[in-house]
């Protein structure tokens, strides 16, 4: 049973100190899933302790999988008999269970999935997914909720996505490296998530190259073995504390965060007049003089992320001047909006568009989570505003940042969890 747990803020306060970025979760779902494709013990290191991490290990354990996790490592073990039945209990709860289908498809030559669940943020069907099954020579059956893919045997395609989707990307990904011959997926996702997860496989004897361009081509292989793979860090949760120190007039040191693959928002930070320091792995942001507005449109990477198109919007309605966004990803993502109208904020919803005239100052007041990244922005309007808000349904929250109010709190917010 969820925890109907809530936060409450004091703002005003400017973040100062050092945040240290976790592995991230997007990476580490798909590395998880991906020890599915061997008996041969898998070690994933640098995985966050999420409530998303959670529903994937139960799910692994459910489909057989012995699993042990100490902090941020997670062994996973052979399966006494690896199962092909997932169930609608864990996959509901969490979108990126979906992509079990591919490595059990390739590994069993059958896989029963339930329909996934996640943020509502939109439609986000897996037809694509379904449609590069097919093309891999699998029959696909959806019936009661559930999906049933069967193939006794997987042959390489060449395969063009109609978008670049990363769960349908990831997926194919999986079954083609068991798969006879080669496949070559076209107008496949470019994300650092998509290079982490083939990096992983290519550790287990998988024969991938072009990971991080539009193309990539699998050579399929008979079968993989055990790995020990490093996550990289979560650049969502690090764009989310850049913002932090923009939104508090702050100075914050991000420590273990890959600046490459923030160049988008990183861009847009610069462009908006936040100071910026880069080194290798850490990332200064510093607030030194009033900011501008900067408009945006979110892009597939290595475009504006729609991941942080919620904390830009926050951002942007604390900075004198008109700015404007548009989400081209996904069509249900400005639920966001009306909390921060709720705040004082001024901002006009033009369909795909967001047109926020900043500069009010925010008000605290009670405020509702709908999804992950709307609960990051009303978190950080929340630091911003003047006295107390309070931001309910915070398991969004927990399915996509690590100790969020503990690392907030090291920097100098006034934040603390409370039980409702």
């Amino acid at each position: 049973m969820l925890k109907l747990d809530a936060f409450l803020i004091e703002g005003g306060r400017k973040l100062k100190g050092s945040v240290r970025i976790s592995g991230s979760k997007n990476a580490a779902l798909p590395c998880l899933f991906a020890s599915l494709l061997t008996d041969d013990v898998c070690v994933i290191e640098n995985v966050p302790d999420l409530r998303d991490i959670r529903t994937a290990v139960a799910l692994l354990q459910q489909l057989g999988k012995k699993v042990v996790r100490k902090n941020s490592r997670v062994e996973i073990g052979p399966a006494r008999r690896l199962q092909h039945h997932a169930s609608y209990d864990l996959v509901r709860r969490m979108r990126a269970s979906v992509v079990v289908m591919g490595p059990l498809l390739a590994r069993l030559g059958k896989a029963r999935v339930s329909l996934p669940g996640g943020c509502s943020i939109g439609a986000r069907p897996i037809n694509f997914h379904l449609q590069a099954f097919k093309k891999l020579g699998a029959a696909i059956r959806v019936e009661e909720g559930y999906v049933e893919a069967t193939a006794p045997v997987l042959r390489g395609r060449r395969i063009r996505f109609p978008f670049p989707s990363v769960g349908a990307t990831e997926n194919a990904l999986m079954a083609a490296v068991l798969a006879e011959g080669k496949t070559v997926l076209l107008n496949a996702a470019r994300e650092p998530e998509i290079q982490d997860l083939a990096e992983c496989l290519r550790s287990m004897g998988a024969r991938i190259h072009g990971h991080g361009t539009g193309t990539i081509v699998i050579d399929g292989v008979p079968s993989l073995h055990g790995t020990r793979h490093v996550v990289i860090p979560d650049r969502i949760e690090a764009g989310t504390f850049l913002a932090a120190a923009a939104i508090t007039r702050g100075r914050l040191l991000l420590r273990r965060v890959n600046p490459a693959h923030l160049s988008a928002v990183l861009n847009a930070l610069r462009r908006a007049g936040l100071r910026l320091e880069v080194g290798r792995s850490e990332i200064l942001a510093a607030w030194t003089k009033p900011l501008r507005p900067v408009s945006l449109k979110t892009r597939v990477y290595p475009g504006f992320p729609t991941d942080m198109q919620a904390q830009w919007m926050a951002l942007m309605a604390t900075v004198n001047g008109k700015s404007r966004i548009t989400e081209t990803i996904f069509e249900n993502r400005f639920l966001h909006a009306q909390e921060l109208l709720r705040m004082g904020a001024a901002i006009d919803i033009r369909g795909a568009a967001a047109v926020i005239e900043g500069g009010r100052r925010l008000s605290g007041c009670p405020l509702m989570v709908s999804d992950l990244r709307a609960g990051a922005a009303l978190v950080l309007a929340g630091l911003a505003a003047q006295g107390r808000t309070k931001v309910l349904r915070v398991y969004h929250l927990d399915r996509g940042y690590e100790r969020m109010e503990r690392k907030l709190r090291a920097v100098g917010a006034r934040i603390r969890r409370i039980a409702q």
